[in-house]
Formats: structure tokens, C-alpha cells, sequence
């Protein structure tokens, strides 16, 4: 079926609730349905036969799950699994697709929302029945589109209503403030609602989007507190489109959403949005920014553009002072996946004007990353460095070596041109870590002719872990001497 890809998508995302996963059982009352309730013997065949049912509908064996839901609601319609079971058998016609199917599905929930309100999958229900009226309206019926569209549409944020004026009494202590909701929202805020409203937003995104921007615009302009999970949620869908209004949308959340999750996912989306505008954009934010997590995501969203100035914006705010060195590594660390020659030169003049470890590692790094004999001849100049600090040039050593384009025989000729003891033992590593013969080799012969007898061992424990033939004979050789 054509919606359950983007229904799954949905689920995953948070963007609804999975029709597979009802909440638990509130129970509902007998006399609710105008019902006897049942002994306790009867009670047990009906939670039995449930769970029979419930089981075939996991195994994927819809036919006989429908029968034993049947049985359900026919034999035991006072059960508590009574409406739950007619929800199930809604989700089997909405997994079978197909106008009549879906229109059957419809039905079974209304008949649920008027038999049995209390029902525990009652919530899930009102959600299922707005994917239904999604697809059904892709399938043209207008009725089901028209339902959609207004169940979308954000309603009118709740007005405060002016307090009146105290009687004058002794001072009281003033009330605890309420707990609040999840995702930030107050008690007065309606959930089902939300929920609902959601599920008609992805439905009606994926039937007609020229007409859904528009609300998804509307549902971003809200500011009252009870539409910050909604807020969210069509941030996500706006995304998915393209076009000038979705990036308006997108500029508008990232500049003046008061919920950070919001501004943070718009930043991050704005690195899909090609053109200067969004550079500009991104420019302000990471100035003026005071919040790490957007401003890390403004950074990424920079490096992801291919404009010259997107990349000279990430340079300044690398040399700005005052920004903390964990924002700089990242701006590094971005900066360095743009492969050209001017990135390559300024990561390497910027290298020695640091005083933080930490950011020359990311500079290292970041050059290591890049294509071309230029970088690894730069990697390489760190390692032979006697002035540089000893984990910067074992560093630079191990990302040099690490690139199949610096030949084996040049990192075999550095062994005997060091006099320093860790970078031999780097070496050592850095030759374990090529799949060369002549990486074999030289391990060999440090095991066999080294006058340190650390570095022997060292050499002997990493032909242990090779798979060349060869190094399990040497080592035999060792043995038997």
C-alpha cells in the first residue's frame, strides 16, 4: 500500500503514535455499553481468545485474527476486549488498502467511538481514522479530503481570560505552579488534539502540498505554549518539500521560534536550501547565536554548502575570539570535508597559530581527510617535527600512514632516520595497520635485527595479529631458535 512507507517513516520519526503499539488497558465498563458485566469464567474465554487473536495478527495471519476479533465482539461485547477488538479489525482492513477496505475500516471506527468510547485503543483509533481519510482522499474522495483539511488547519490559540480583582484579605501563599506536560506544553493543553492534527498534516503533505505549506505555516506561527510538540512535528514535514515558500518557512522558525528544538531542526534543515539567502542566513544565526546546539548545527549547515562564502564564514568564526574551543573543533572538523586547496591552506596556516591540542588534533584530522599529495606531505612534515609535541607528531604519523597514497617503502625508511623511541613505536603500529608485503617485512626485520629489545616485542606482537602466511613462519622460526 502506497501510504504505509510514509506511515512508517512518520512512526519512526515521532511524528505519531504506531497504530501496533495502543496504550495499555484503561478497561472499559460494561455498563458503559449498556452491557451486564461478565463472571469471572467468562471473562478468562474472552482474555484468551484475545490473546489468540492478537497472536495470529502478529504472525501476519490476518484472516483468522479477524475471525477470533469476530468471536470477540459477538460472543463476549461486554468484554473489556470488545473495543479494542474492533480497532484491531479497522487496522487489518487499513493494512489491506483499497477503497472498500478502507472505507469498511471508517466504519468499524465509528462504530467503536459510539459502542465503546472508554475502549483503551479508542485514542489510537481517532489517529488511524485520520491516515484513513488521508489515503482515501489521495484515492479522490473529497468528503475525506475536506475532513482532513479542516482537522489541519491550527486552530485559534486559547485566549487568557483577564483575571478579576482579588477580594482583599489577609496575604496567602502564593500556589505551587502546575506540573508541566511533556515536550514542554501546560496542563490546559489537549494532547489528542495534537495528535490528531498531526496525523492530518503528514496525511494531507502527501496529498496535496501546495495546499498543506500554507498550514504548515499557520501551525508555525502559533506561539501559545500548548502547540510546541505540533510546532515540531510540521517542521519535519516542511522539510520533506522544496521551493522559495519552504524556505521562508524555514528562515522565519530558525530566526524567531521560541521553542529550541524548532529553531535548532529549521538550522539544520536550511543546509538543504541552496542559494545565497540561506548563507546570509545561517551567517546571522551563527552570530549572534548564544545556544551551542544551534550554532553546531549552523556550522554544519554551512559546510554543506558548496558557495566560497559559506566556507570564508566558517574561517571567522574559527579565528573569532570568544568562541569556546569545542564550537571551533567543530567548525574544523566541518571545514575539513570541503575539498579544495584554499581549505587546505588555511587549516594549514591555522595550525600553528593554535595553542590547544585538542584543535591541532582537529586540524590533523581534518587534513587527513583530504585527497592529494600536498596534505600528506603536510602530515608528514608534523611527524618529522622535533619542535612539534610528541602526540601531535605520532598523530600526524598515524593519519599519514592510514592513507594507501604515501608509499610503504618511505614510511619503512623513516624507521631508522628516528631517533626518538614513541615514534618508532608508532611506526611499529602504523606498519600493522598496512595490508602491504613490505609492511610484513619491515616488522620482520625490526623483530629480528632491532637492538631494543621493547621494539622487538612490539614488532613480534603485531605480526601475531597479521594474516600473512609469511609472519605465522617467521614467528615459528622465532620459537624454534
Amino acid at each position: 500500500m502506497v501510504g504505509l512507507k510514509a506511515t512508517a517513516l512518520a512512526v519512526t520519526l515521532g511524528l505519531v503514535a504506531p497504530p501496533l503499539a495502543p496504550r495499555g488497558h484503561a478497561g472499559v465498563s460494561p455498563a458503559a455499553v449498556g452491557l451486564p458485566a461478565l463472571d469471572q469464567p467468562q471473562q478468562d474465554q474472552a482474555d484468551s481468545l484475545f490473546r489468540a487473536a492478537r497472536e495470529a495478527l502478529n504472525r501476519a495471519d490476518y484472516q483468522r485474527a479477524v475471525t477470533l476479533f469476530q468471536r470477540v465482539l459477538r460472543e463476549y461485547p461486554g468484554s473489556v476486549h470488545a473495543g479494542d477488538a474492533i480497532y484491531w479489525m479497522a487496522f487489518v482492513s487499513y493494512r489491506a488498502g483499497g477503497t472498500r477496505n478502507l472505507e469498511t475500516a471508517l466504519n468499524l471506527l465509528a462504530q467503536q467511538r459510539k459502542s465503546y468510547p472508554d475502549a483503551a485503543t479508542r485514542r489510537d483509533g481517532e489517529v488511524l481514522a485520520t491516515r484513513i481519510r488521508g489515503e482515501l482522499a489521495r484515492l479522490g474522495n473529497a468528503e475525506a479530503a475536506e475532513s482532513v483539511f479542516v482537522l489541519a488547519a491550527p486552530p485559534a490559540p486559547p485566549v487568557a481570560q483577564a483575571p478579576q480583582a482579588p477580594p482583599v484579605t489577609a496575604a496567602a501563599p502564593a500556589p505551587a505552579a502546575p506540573p508541566a506536560r511533556r515536550g514542554g506544553q501546560g496542563p490546559e493543553c489537549r494532547d489528542e488534539d495534537s495528535e490528531l492534527r498531526a496525523a492530518a498534516l503528514n496525511a494531507l503533505l502527501q496529498m496535496d502540498s501546495e495546499r498543506a505549506l500554507p498550514i504548515l505555516k499557520q501551525v508555525l506561527e502559533r506561539r501559545d505554549p500548548c502547540s510546541v510538540e505540533l510546532r515540531r512535528k510540521a517542521m519535519f514535514l516542511v522539510s520533506q518539500k522544496r521551493g522559495p515558500e519552504v524556505e521562508d518557512i524555514l528562515l522565519q522558525a530558525a530566526r524567531d521560534d521560541p521553542d529550541r528544538e524548532v529553531r535548532t531542526q529549521a538550522v539544520f534543515w536550511l543546509s538543504q536550501v541552496p542559494g545565497e539567502r540561506a548563507v546570509t542566513a545561517l551567517d546571522s544565526i551563527l552570530l549572534r547565536s548564544n545556544d551551542r546546539e544551534v550554532q553546531e548545527k549552523a556550522v554544519f549547515s554551512l559546510s554543506q554548502h558548496k558557495s566560497a562564502r559559506a566556507a570564508e564564514i566558517l574561517r571567522r568564526f574559527i579565528d573569532r575570539s570568544g568562541v569556546s574551543d569545542e564550537l571551533k573543533a567543530n567548525a574544523i572538523f566541518w571545514l575539513g570535508q570541503r575539498q579544495s586547496s584554499e581549505t587546505l591552506k588555511y587549516l594549514q596556516d591555522l595550525y600553528p597559530r593554535l595553542t590547544s591540542e585538542e584543535l591541532k588534533e582537529k586540524v590533523i584530522f581534518s587534513v587527513s581527510q583530504m585527497r592529494g599529495a600536498d596534505s600528506q606531505r603536510w602530515l608528514m612534515d608534523v611527524a618529522l617535527n622535533a619542535s612539534e609535541p610528541m602526540e601531535m607528531r605520532k598523530k600526524a604519523l598515524f593519519w599519514a600512514g592510514q592513507n594507501r597514497n604515501v608509499p610503504i617503502a618511505d614510511l619503512a625508511r623513516l624507521y631508522d632516520t628516528m631517533n626518538d623511541r614513541e615514534m618508532k613505536e608508532q611506526l611499529i603500529f602504523t606498519y600493522s595497520q598496512r595490508r602491504e608485503p613490505e609492511a610484513v617485512d619491515q616488522l620482520m626485520a625490526i623483530a629480528e635485527n632491532d637492538p631494543d629489545g621493547e621494539l622487538r616485542k612490539k614488532a613480534i606482537f603485531w605480526l601475531g595479529q597479521s594474516k600473512d602466511p609469511r609472519a605465522a613462519e617467521f614467528l615459528l622460526r622465532i620459537i624454534n631458535k
